[in-house]
């Protein structure tokens, strides 16, 4: 195990402690010793290897607290409809990728996003039957929320008129009663599980082939909320000694009783591999008009959005789940959703407080809501009250700049309120909810500091008031996310006893306008004392 000082560089330790340092002493995986350059050097053992960074900055690895790795390397060998501004552009490259494809294989992709459609209207299967008649498509929207799929796949997947409606899902229908090929949240759920399976290729070697883009933008850990399918081909990797950077794995709704037979409880696992929260959804998103909204959406009185989990199911699945050491991470993005989460872990407090046999889950399990987009203004401090992580992605907030100002405008909202939750004490942890939006978390740092799109607008940043100062952005990259995996005590920040997990940058963030802190690059990923990524 020989010594690495790792000198000559300005290191942002974010340790209150230390702020600011020159040089690292890296042993194994840890740090030993970071400070004065000399200092580093007589701390070392033997003959210690010295790197020089060239004055270039090192800062902690940063961590992407909400990302689907399985889905986003998939999809970077599936077709992308991100980018379209037309339907017609988007069939043309559907047609494209359909030509390259084997006569039997299933067309997967997406990511369309109608909404910026020059025409912005829903597409439907006879759309798609146009270009891709024989081969079954599915292809979800940008949020994953809604599927499109075509007359194919419908056939293949059992959906006609008689089907009945699935709970908490919704199959779009025409004047005749016959499915148009949209399929919102549930009603998707078996398309989509085709677009995980093998049909999909292997996953294993997607993902040995394409993590080195994650480490390439500078992350060294990532809270994974992808299937079973996901944990085995991590499981795999792992075992082969394959894996590039840390995963804290969650379990899907659907694997809980399974998780539960088998005594996994988060937390489970080492410093590579590690058990997560169960993801539960409670509701959809806004830009599928299904998202779970107090007020109705404009111009459909009796749509408020879909339940996908109801209120009194959720709280068993909390309590359930809590009972086995497993904590929650629920999806809820409208303000009536997180409001009926908050209920539920509040109630699951006062039950566990007042049972001795589960009094003491409630300080260790650190429950979650994934999104955490819209509140009621009255329930932003009760995530600090009650304990709760909020796990947002920063770049939501503005791509979704123009459907918040067209469905959301007037209304009494908290929406992307990443200060005032921070002001009331809640920890809030950044990532990217890659493949719906680029995992890079310079994007999201540049979101959280201006709230604002790549192109500046608008003036002052949506809601200006919730802007984040780089300090607590990169927190939400690094300590918050290292606290959300019961981590805080290994990485986040740099530190002697820390793991040596930390990035080299060309630019100093602390030293560049806030409009370019979106185009920062990374040089060098660490992981371990082990340079996994270098440019």
């Amino acid at each position: 195990m020989t010594d690495t000082v790792f000198e000559n560089a300005r290191i942002h330790t974010l340790d209150p402690a230390r702020p600011r340092a020159e040089a690292m002493l890296v042993r194994g995986e840890r740090i030993v010793a970071i400070g004065e350059r000399d200092a580093c050097r007589d701390r070392a053992v033997g003959g210690a290897r010295r790197v020089d960074l060239a004055g270039m900055t090192v800062l902690p690895g940063l961590i992407d607290s909400h990302i689907h790795s399985a889905l986003y390397v998939r999809g970077l060998e599936q077709v992308d409809l991100r980018g379209t501004t037309s339907l017609d552009e988007a069939l043309a490259r559907i047609t494209r990728h359909a030509a390259s494809l084997p006569p039997d294989a299933w067309l997967f992709g997406g990511r369309w996003d109608s909404h910026k459609w020059a025409r912005p209207v829903q597409p439907t299967r006879a759309d798609l039957d146009r270009v891709c008649p024989d081969r079954p498509a599915v292809l979800p929207s940008i949020d994953g929320h809604t599927t499109w799929v075509n007359s194919a796949a419908l056939r293949r997947l059992g959906i006609d008129a008689d089907t009945p409606e699935p709970a908490g899902g919704q199959i779009v229908r025409d004047e005749h009663g016959e499915p148009t090929g949209i399929l919102r949240e549930a009603a998707g759920d078996a398309a989509y599980d085709l677009m995980r399976s093998s049909l999909s290729g292997d996953l294993v070697a997607q993902l040995r082939t394409h993590l080195p883009r994650l480490l390439a933008v500078g992350l060294t850990s990532i809270h994974d909320l992808d299937g079973q399918d996901c944990r085995a081909a991590y499981e795999t990797l792992y075992a082969r000694g394959e894996l590039p950077l840390r995963v804290h794995k969650s379990i899907p709704s659907t694997a809980l009783d399974e998780a539960i037979d088998r005594g996994w409880a988060t937390g489970d696992g080492d410093r590579w591999l590690r058990t997560g929260p169960v993801k539960i959804f409670t509701d959809g998103a806004l830009g599928s008009h299904t998202c779970l909204m107090t007020e109705p959406y404009e111009g459909e009185p009796d749509n408020h959005g879909i339940a996908v989990t109801p209120a009194e199911e959720f709280e068993q699945l909390v309590a359930k789940a809590s009972g086995a050491g497993i904590a929650v991470a629920a999806h809820a993005i409208g303000d009536a959703a997180n409001r009926m989460v908050l209920r539920a872990y509040a109630r699951w407090q006062e039950t566990a407080c007042t049972d001795p046999a589960s009094a003491g889950a409630v300080p260790r399990l650190r429950h979650r809501i994934e999104h955490t987009q819209h509140l009621r203004p009255a329930d932003v401090p009760l995530l600090a009250r009650l304990g709760v992580t909020a796990s947002m992605q920063p770049t939501h907030c503005t791509s979704d700049i123009p459907l918040t100002s067209r469905m959301l405008a007037g209304r009494d909202l908290a929406s992307y309120a990443w200060r005032s939750l921070l002001d009331t004490g809640a920890t809030v942890a950044f990532g990217s909810d890659a493949p719906v939006e680029d995992p890079d978390p310079f994007h999201g740092i540049h979101a959280a500091v201006t709230r604002q799109q790549p192109d500046g607008t608008p003036p002052g940043g949506v809601d200006p008031h919730e802007r984040l100062d780089l300090d607590a952005a990169l927190h939400g990259f690094t300590a918050a996310g290292a606290y959300a995996s019961y981590e805080e005590h290994l990485k986040g920040r740099l530190r002697p006893g820390m793991l040596a997990d930390f990035i080299v940058l060309p630019v100093d963030p602390y030293q560049v306008a806030p409009a370019d802190l979106r185009d920062l690059v990374v040089a060098l990923t660490v992981v371990g004392g082990v340079v996994r990524w270098e440019r």
